[in-house]
């Protein structure tokens, strides 16, 4: 179990937008459309996690590079981040099953 020495800084969403140099627009149809996480406080606005730059990033990574749209940019996502895991997974079975603790 891991546990926080600080509180996680949010960002808001012209934040957010600027720190990824899009516009804010662009950010509010992603979170409709599921591909980027958010919270909403009680007034509605929009407030994202530092790692949800590093996914939108990777966002506009495939949409650029295979040119997809943005259903299949979600569905990418989501596959790339459901291999990491059984990856992680596996990697962690292997090293329970072998005795051997990993260095890192």
């Amino acid at each position: 179990m891991r546990y926080a020495l600080v509180r996680p800084a949010r960002l808001d969403l012209e934040t957010f937008a600027r720190d990824a140099h899009v516009h804010p627009e662009l950010v509010r149809r992603l979170v409709t459309l599921g591909i980027l996480d958010a919270d909403r406080d009680a007034s509605g606005r929009l407030w994202f996690f530092r790692d949800q730059l590093a996914a939108l990033a990777r966002v506009q990574r495939l949409r650029a590079g295979f040119s997809l749209n943005w259903a299949a940019v979600g569905l990418v996502c989501d596959l790339l981040e459901r291999i990491a895991a059984l990856e992680a997974a596996q990697r962690q079975f292997a090293h329970r099953r072998s005795g051997v603790r990993p260095w890192t």
